[in-house]
């Protein structure tokens, strides 16, 4: 991995300092500029519980966009899903009947408002044939979003040793339902529902409580706590809380609504990066050119602490040298910007233009370079 140096003088505050929480795992996003405004250990792996289902229901979702899987469509409830899913598993249940014909609209519902384990059991099966089958769809699904730590393997979020996810990737899910899917999403703010005339109220304390408060989702087992994964608009603003590891109920609402207070209102909107802007060049190899300028093609702000004044630094994350050809619009690495030692900011970043393959003459000059001082395998280590 090689690092190519940026630094931005802007002011920011030791976010770390300025606000702490009593959970074990926390991260808050601000989902407009995708800045991480707060983390404690969110890059541990940990039970999800429940919050699991926020990945079930992004494949869901994502089936159901492609016309795999429509909303009206039944879904007959197997034996399986009603036994280890329903009444009598004496877990969170949506109580469908067992071989019960349920429309998918109905079990979608069920696993977001009710955390039915038998909904989520019974969308995996109308997906897969069976859970297990849909499992490997999961973890698929978790990497092709960018999801690289995070094991599932179940439906349900029900104990299992292998089964982990860490904050930073279950805010990752959180973000992508909420941009991909609007429509469903605003499923996660209906406040009960009712099924087999049994009404149940939506787990999440958020809702109905909190000023702007429309997802998504609470889980609990013994070994993970207390964890809730929420988002709330004010002002044109929209930030994801998760929390992870809570001792109680009380404790988990309390620490959500205190970092969604502090987000809200200790932050001011800069400008890193105009869009367009060549941030820095990268190397080639084999090329027309040594180097490669690159750029975000998108205009960069970050929400920085109010009152206080130290620097921001930035890099350009890449796998280099980048081999020629190059397109115009190629993605070639990372920007990552950080506030301290904390990553608050991590996007895409493109070729600004193309580079053909050098001629015969450019590449073994080049070639002899790295038999010199082996500058294709030098760059700074990972941090």
């Amino acid at each position: 991995m090689t690092f190519a140096g940026l630094f931005v003088p802007l002011s920011h505050a030791r976010a770390q300092e300025a606000f702490q929480t009593s959970v074990r795992n926390a991260i808050l996003v601000d989902v407009g500029t995708e800045s991480v405004l707060f983390e404690k250990a969110a890059d541990e792996l940990q039970a999800p519980a429940s919050l699991a289902k926020l990945m079930t229901l992004a494949v869901v979702f994502e089936e159901m966009r492609q016309g795999r899987l429509a909303a009206d469509q039944e879904v007959v409830i197997s034996q399986d899903a009603w036994r280890r899913g329903g009444a009598p598993s004496r877990t969170s249940s949506m109580y469908v009947a067992v071989n019960s014909r349920v429309k998918v609209q109905d079990l979608i519902r069920g696993a977001i408002i009710q955390s039915g384990n038998d909904a989520s059991i019974a969308l995996a099966e109308a997906i897969s044939g069976t859970e297990a089958n849909f499992v490997p769809l999961l973890t698929r699904r978790a990497r092709d979003l960018g999801l690289t730590r995070s094991v599932f393997r179940n439906a349900t979020g029900l104990p299992d040793p292998e089964q982990r996810s860490t904050a930073r990737e279950l805010a990752k899910i959180a973000d992508h339902i909420i941009r991909t899917y609007p429509e469903q999403y605003r499923i996660y703010g209906e406040r009960e529902f009712t099924w087999n005339n049994i009404r149940q109220q939506n787990r999440n304390p958020l809702l109905g409580t909190y000023t702007g408060a429309d997802g998504l989702k609470t889980g609990y087992i013994e070994e993970a706590g207390f964890n809730l994964a929420g988002s709330a608009v004010q002002n044109g603003q929209r930030l994801i809380v998760i929390v992870m590891g809570a001792r109680s109920l009380q404790e988990r609402s309390n620490e959500a609504r205190k970092l969604l207070d502090w987000g809200f209102r200790s932050f001011e909107l800069r400008e890193l990066f105009s869009e367009g802007e060549v941030l820095e060049s990268v190397n080639v190899f084999g090329g027309a050119a040594s180097k490669v300028p690159v750029t975000a093609n998108r205009l960069v702000r970050l929400l920085l602490p109010r009152g206080q004044s130290d620097r921001v630094s930035a890099q350009i994350v890449y796998r280099g040298p980048i081999r020629a050809p190059i397109a115009a619009g190629t993605e070639v690495g990372k920007l990552r910007v950080l506030r301290g030692s904390q990553l608050a900011l991590e996007i895409p970043v493109y070729a600004a233009e193309s580079v053909e393959v050098g001629t015969l003459t450019q590449r073994a000059m080049q070639g002899a370079l790295e038999l010199a001082s082996g500058w294709l395998r030098t760059g700074l280590s990972r941090p």
